[in-house]
C-alpha cells in the first residue's frame, strides 16, 4: 500500500477576542492534515500549536514533512503504535505536529474499517458527556454577555478564565445570571500559591466545581500547598504534558488535564488517561482554540472522561470542518452518521 500525504496552514478568526492571564487572541492558525491511501480514502487531522508549548503554525509546517516521510514509509497507517512511535524518534518535541498526523492516520483507519473512531475502541457512544464552554477574559460587562449568549445557545457548564485583580466580581457576575450551570475556574497560572488559597476560600462560595492551574506548571510544590489546604478540587492543565507528567501530579491535584496538542497524539492520550485513573485521578480533556479537524477526534474520548472542556471549534467565527454533533454542548457520538472521528470539510 503506498501513502500519499499533504498539509496547509488556514488561520481562522474567532467569534470574540479570546483572553487569559497571559494575553488575548483574535485568530488561530492551524495546519490540516491530510493522509490518502490508494483508494481515495482521506484522513483529516490538524495541529492547533501554542506558543506556550514552544509551538508555532511555522515549527508545525517545518516538522511535518519529517512526519509525514515516517507514515509513507511505513506503508500500512494500520501500523499505528509503530507509526508514533517512529513519529516521536523522529521528532521528539513538537506534540501538536504529531498529534495532527496521529489523527489523521485513525481517522483514515476507521473509515478503512467504516466504523466511528469510538466503535474501534470498543466505547459506549452513550456513556458521554457535555463540553463547557469557556467565558474569555475581558471586562465584567463584556463577559457577563458572554455567559448570556452561551446560556442562549444551550450550555449547562461554563469554564471562566481569571487571574485578574477582580476575580471576585468576575465569578460573582456570571454566577448571578447562570445560577444553575456547573461552573469552574480557570487560573492559567496566574496566581501564587498563597494568594490561590485565598481566592479560593472566598471562590468556593459561588459552587463551584474545581479550579483549574492556580500556580504555575514550574512550582510543583506551590501545587501541592494549595491542594493540601483548597477548599475546592484542582486540576492540573499546564502541570500536566505528557504520560511522564502523571505520577508527579498525583499527590499535587485532583483531576488531570489531557490536551492531544500537549501529550501528542491518541494513542498517547489513552495511555495518560489510564495512568491517571490507576494513580486515583479524575480525567478531563481539553483543548486549544482548534477546528473539528482535529476536535472531532478528542470527542471521541468523550466516554473515558469524567470532564470534557472541547469547544474550541465553538469559539470560533467559522469553522470550515464539520464535527461530532454538539447541540447544547451535549457530545453526541451515537448521532454521528460519518465512519472515522466524523470531521470532514463541509458536507464532505
Amino acid at each position: 500500500m503506498s501513502l500519499e500525504t499533504s498539509f496547509e496552514r488556514r488561520s481562522l478568526p474567532l467569534e470574540y477576542p479570546f483572553g487569559i492571564s497571559r494575553g488575548t487572541t483574535t485568530e488561530t492558525e492551524v495546519v490540516y492534515v491530510r493522509i490518502e491511501d490508494d483508494d481515495g480514502t482521506t484522513g483529516l487531522g490538524a495541529a492547533a500549536p501554542s506558543t506556550h508549548y514552544g509551538e508555532t503554525a511555522a515549527t508545525v509546517a517545518a516538522v511535518l514533512p519529517d512526519l509525514l516521510a515516517v507514515v509513507e514509509s511505513v506503508g500500512d497507517p494500520h501500523q499505528l503504535e509503530r507509526i508514533e512511535r517512529r513519529m516521536r524518534e523522529t521528532v521528539r518535541k513538537n506534540p501538536a505536529a504529531r498529534a495532527a498526523v496521529s489523527i489523521a492516520l485513525h481517522d483514515l483507519v476507521t473509515k478503512r474499517l467504516e466504523v466511528p473512531l469510538y466503535r474501534y475502541w470498543g466505547l459506549d457512544p452513550a456513556e458521554t458527556l457535555s463540553t463547557s464552554y469557556t467565558i474569555g477574559l475581558d471586562d465584567t460587562d463584556r463577559m457577563r454577555e458572554k455567559t448570556e449568549t452561551a446560556l442562549e445557545r444551550g450550555f449547562d457548564t461554563l469554564k471562566v478564565k481569571l487571574g485578574t485583580d477582580r476575580d471576585l466580581e468576575i465569578v460573582r457576575t456570571i454566577r448571578s445570571v447562570a445560577p444553575d450551570v456547573r461552573l469552574f475556574v480557570d487560573a492559567n497560572e496566574a496566581w501564587t500559591p498563597r494568594e490561590a488559597v485565598r481566592k479560593i476560600d472566598r471562590l468556593a462560595e459561588f459552587d463551584l466545581a474545581f479550579v483549574e492551574q492556580p500556580v504555575a506548571a514550574e512550582d510543583p510544590e506551590g501545587l501541592q500547598f494549595v491542594s493540601e489546604r483548597s477548599a475546592l478540587p484542582i486540576a492540573a492543565d499546564e502541570s500536566c504534558r505528557t504520560l511522564a507528567d502523571i505520577p508527579r501530579i498525583a499527590d499535587r491535584c485532583d483531576i488531570a488535564n489531557l490536551k492531544l496538542m500537549k501529550c501528542g497524539g491518541l494513542r498517547e492520550a489513552r495511555r495518560l488517561i489510564s495512568a491517571a485513573r490507576a494513580h486515583g485521578l479524575e480525567v478531563m480533556c481539553g483543548c486549544m482554540n482548534e477546528s473539528n479537524a482535529s476536535i472531532a477526534a478528542a470527542c471521541h474520548l468523550a466516554p473515558l472522561l469524567d470532564y470534557a472542556d472541547l469547544d474550541g471549534s465553538l469559539l470560533l467565527a467559522d469553522d470550515p470542518v464539520d464535527g461530532v454533533p454538539l447541540a447544547d454542548g451535549r457530545i453526541d457520538l451515537a448521532a454521528l452518521e460519518r465512519s472515522g472521528t466524523g470531521a470532514g470539510f463541509g458536507s464532505s
